[in-house]
């Protein structure tokens, strides 16, 4: 059994959700509150031993190849400045992973940038992360989903609870409980109606699969928009082998719309101690006027 030493970033999507923000900004590197979506998910799987990590980009995401390069005219300035501290975050971030850039020069779906990383990643198993949910513990979870995979083999998937009424929002899994958090996949559906859910498990956006999965992508018919998807492939790979799954009990961090995403920065700003007492006090202000400013019948 191979260890898992590759992840697969796809950022290569037009993020229309935030159009006209994302024209010339990918949405991965939005900020929360100083630090960009996308280097959460870098640190994430440093933290869980992953250093190789392949980004699936586009034409349009380029400043996210700028973030984890060297700014020499950038240090310069900072030193110069004598702002040493800020200098060091700079340095690290240009130091804290081994990137590897494949170009997805059509956006054809999420299974399809996977496939495009085919040639990086060789006939290994590898990680998958989504580039715009960010995980509570998210390293501590990846190793567990490592720990899974080492003991059977076979590709891995987490899963969170949602409320019944949000399934249509997902991939829901059916599932077979083996232990305590951990299952064996027994179907994939992808945005069910609630009464036709087979359960309220959603797919969270951290994969480990086996290289078969490379196969069941090239299978895979194109969907509509003639995108090909992930979990298609993954129901084709269920007829050859197991995936497993495991259950993630954390807070989820959706970035990828306008509305999830400003929850997020004001839970990870109401956890900062520089920022979170002018914060508090700045929203129960807003909040107070625009009670009054309602005119109420």
């Amino acid at each position: 059994m191979e260890t898992i030493r590759k992840a697969v970033l796809p950022v290569a999507g037009w993020g229309t959700r935030f159009l006209p923000a994302t024209k010339a900004m990918p949405k991965e590197m939005f900020p929360i509150i100083d630090k960009p979506v996308i280097q959460f998910i870098v640190e994430e799987l440093l933290e869980a031993g992953i250093e190789n990590v392949i980004f699936v980009t586009g034409r349009h995401k380029r400043p996210i190849e700028h973030h984890f390069d060297i700014n020499t005219d950038l240090e310069r300035h900072l030193e110069e400045a004598g702002k040493e501290e800020i200098l060091k975050n700079i340095r690290e971030i240009s130091h804290m992973a081994n990137p590897i850039y494949v170009r997805q020069k059509e956006q054809l779906g999420l299974g399809h940038a996977v496939l495009t990383a085919e040639p990086v990643v060789g006939y290994e198993p590898f990680l998958v992360s989504l580039g715009d949910i960010i995980l509570e513990n998210g390293s501590g979870a990846l190793k567990d989903m490592i720990d899974i995979y080492n003991r059977f083999g076979k590709s891995v998937i987490a899963l969170f609870e949602v409320a019944p009424e949000e399934v249509s929002k997902y991939g829901i899994a059916k599932v077979k409980e083996i232990e305590d958090g951990v299952y064996i996949i027994e179907d994939l559906v992808e945005k069910p109606l609630p009464e036709e859910a087979p359960s309220n498990l959603a797919i969270v956006g951290r994969y480990i699969f086996t290289p078969k999965i490379f196969d069941k992508l090239k299978e895979t018919k194109p969907g509509k928009g003639g995108e090909i998807q992930l979990t298609d492939a993954m129901r084709l790979l269920l007829e050859e082998e197991a995936i497993y799954a495991y259950k993630f009990s954390g807070k989820v961090y959706d970035t990828g719309n306008p509305l999830d995403y400003l929850k997020t920065v004001f839970e990870f700003a109401l956890k900062r101690e520089d920022i979170a007492e002018e914060l508090t006090q700045f929203i129960q202000e807003a909040l107070s006027k625009r009670t009054q400013s309602i005119d109420i019948p």
